[in-house]
C-alpha cells in the first residue's frame, strides 16, 4: 500500500492537484495535515475534478502523532525534501507499505517529520531553482515509487 501526508500545503489548487496525481497513481489513502485545506472545497475541486471523492482522504491535524501510528503499524516514512542528507529519490530502495511526505510550498517539510524519517528523498534539480512545485514534485517522486512498488518481488 502507498499513503501520502500532506504536510501545511497552503494552496488549495496544489492540494487539488495532489488528489488527482494520487488517484492516478492508485494512491490508497491522503493525510491532510497542518494548515492544509480539506475538500469539499471549489479550488480543490476544480483542479481534482473529482479525485478528491474517489480517493480515500482524512484530516489529522498533529502529522507527527499520526507517523508514530503509521510506523507502528510497519509504515515506512519517505519524506520528499532536499536535506544534506537525503538521497536521490531514483536511487533508494522502497519498502512497503510507505508513507510519502510532502511539505509547505515555501518551508518544505518540517524538521519534526524529517527526524520521523525512515527515508529522505530528493528530486535532483539541475536548474537555477532549488524545489519544484509541491504537487509537481509529487507526481515526479509518486510515480518512481509505483514503479519500485509494482516490480516483482
Amino acid at each position: 500500500m502507498i499513503y501520502t501526508l500532506v504536510e501545511n500545503v497552503r494552496s488549495l489548487f496544489n492540494v487539488g492537484a495532489i488528489f488527482r496525481t494520487a488517484d492516478g497513481a492508485g494512491v490508497s489513502k491522503i493525510y491532510l495535515t497542518g494548515i492544509t485545506g480539506t475538500p469539499p472545497h471549489r479550488e480543490i475541486r476544480k483542479v481534482a475534478l473529482g479525485a478528491e471523492e474517489s480517493v480515500d482522504w482524512e484530516y489529522v491535524e498533529d502529522p507527527v502523532a499520526l507517523v508514530s501510528r503509521l510506523k507502528d503499524k510497519g509504515v515506512s516514512i519517505v519524506v520528499l525534501e532536499s536535506t544534506q542528507n537525503s538521497q536521490p529519490f531514483d536511487q533508494v530502495e522502497y519498502k512497503f507499505p510507505l508513507c510519502l511526505v510532502v511539505g509547505h510550498e515555501f518551508n518544505g517539510v518540517s524538521q519534526e517529520m524529517i527526524l520521523q524519517a525512515d527515508q529522505v528523498v530528493s528530486i535532483p534539480m539541475l536548474g537555477s531553482k532549488i524545489s519544484l512545485n509541491v504537487s509537481v514534485a509529487f507526481g515526479v517522486a509518486i510515480y518512481e515509487i509505483l514503479k519500485a512498488y509494482k516490480q516483482p518481488k
